[in-house]
């Protein structure tokens, strides 16, 4: 039997599930499908996520397909995937990340620095309209939502200057050509996870061992300190967070930014690697007590 891999229909989800159906087939010579299915946060492109659940929508139904057992698991964009899961649900592997840097994708080529006063830039995420108006306070940031592709054309179609994206997604795509410039983790922090693959499965999946295999204990306590940073603060779709962990040699940076009684507050911890979740922890309690 083919090992199932529940995906959202969207051609960067598809590329990712992709990814991981490769090293499963390259690890354990074990055959593999797509289970493709739509969700809440795919169809309802009308409002903004914290409207319709916030970051749930985008695995409510890859969940549902484990349950029923279509699927042995799912593939998210972790950015998309709650702190707290379901019962019975787990994320067994973080097998990659790429690179977790925002990036400006310019109607006509102008760089985000060198946009004219009061140019319209598309953006659905607070985190990051927080963020460009503290490095442009006199940009006019225009809610986009969709797919990747849906956000580029509405460059055009709603007459835009430029759209900031994940500069991940458009990696993953083959349109890294697109990109006019990227904001430097400190310019503007990325979302929690930002670039992370996740594979999740149930407690009833027969292949649980196979895809644990695929995690990249690097990638993983990097993720899960950033996620242990929101856990801290309950971050989710209402609010303006962003964290982003390295880590060079024993050491690890993690950076982290949220909105508090109105105040955007940045800092930056440093500490040993072993104590990731603790860092994430720490950093929300320097953050809260500025």
């Amino acid at each position: 039997m083919n090992l199932k891999l529940a995906t959202r229909k969207s051609k960067l989800a598809q590329v990712q599930t992709d990814y991981v159906m490769d090293l499963v087939e390259e690890l354990h010579n074990i055959k593999c499908e797509k289970v493709l299915t739509d969700t809440l946060g795919d169809k309802r492109l009308d409002v903004t996520l914290d409207k319709i659940g916030g970051k749930g929508v985008f695995i409510k139904e890859l969940e549902k397909l484990m349950i029923d057992g279509k699927a042995h698991g799912g593939v998210h964009s972790m950015k998309d995937v709650p702190y707290e899961l379901p019962d019975g649900f787990s994320i067994a592997a973080t097998p990659i990340r790429e690179d977790v840097r925002d990036a400006f994708v310019s109607m006509n080529g102008v760089s985000f620095f060198n946009l004219p006063k009061g140019a319209r830039v598309g953006t659905s995420s607070k985190r990051r309209s927080e963020q460009i108006l503290l490095l442009r306070p006199d940009i006019e940031i225009v809610p986009v939502r969709g797919n990747v592709q849906t956000r580029i054309d509405k460059i055009e179609n709603e007459n835009l200057d430029g759209i900031v994206l994940a500069a991940a997604g458009l990696k993953r795509l083959g349109l890294e050509g697109i990109i006019t410039n990227y904001f430097e983790t400190n310019e503007i922090i990325p979302a929690i996870a930002q670039g992370a693959l996740g594979i999740e499965i149930h407690e009833s999946c027969e292949y649980a061992d196979e895809l644990r295999a695929l995690d990249n204990e690097e990638v993983r306590i990097c993720v899960e300190a950033e996620r242990s940073f929101m856990r801290e603060l309950k971050g989710d779709c209402h609010s303006t967070i962003g964290a982003y962990a390295s880590i060079e040699d024993d050491v690890m940076t993690i950076m982290g930014i949220y909105e508090v009684n109105g105040n955007l507050v940045k800092d930056t911890i440093i500490g040993n690697k072993e104590e990731y979740l603790n860092l994430g922890k720490k950093l929300s309690q320097v953050i809260l007590n500025k």
